[in-house]
């Protein structure tokens, strides 16, 4: 496997609400997301999903608080902290769980996830390839 790489600052992203994404994300960084999402998320950071955002697909990423709504699994190797708005129909793989009363999760919940999200997601073939130009 690729070596991943980590960014010296943390570097944020943001997908506003009334945004529309089909296709898979990655994030080296931090991601909030307010807008709608139909595909995979992978983030080496932390995945912010606000109050209005919606993600229709499989989520990876090292820590996550989630406001909105998710159709997929989710996958998170440290704390995932479910907010009282969050809805999620999937299941659940975490090492710490927080969930606030109101949130709806409907699924299967596993506490037993990696240790370090970079164990698990594999690099897309562009950043190897970028990687490898500069090597």
């Amino acid at each position: 496997m690729a070596k991943i790489p980590i960014s010296e600052t943390p570097s944020a992203n943001l997908i506003q609400a009334d945004t529309y994404i089909t296709g898979d994300i990655f994030s080296g960084g931090n991601i909030r997301i307010d807008g709608v999402l139909k595909g995979s998320l992978k983030c080496l950071g932390k995945m912010i999903l606000g109050p209005t955002g919606r993600i229709e697909g499989d989520i990876v990423a090292q820590n996550a608080d989630l406001e909105g709504k998710i159709k997929g699994n989710v996958l998170v190797a440290e704390l995932l902290s479910l907010k009282a708005t969050a809805e999620i129909n999937g299941d659940i793989t975490s090492n710490k769980l927080a969930i606030e009363p109101g949130a709806r999760f409907t699924g299967a919940c596993n506490m037993n996830g990696p240790q370090n999200i970079s164990d698990v997601i594999e690099l897309p073939d562009e950043i190897i390839k970028e990687q490898q130009a500069t090597a």
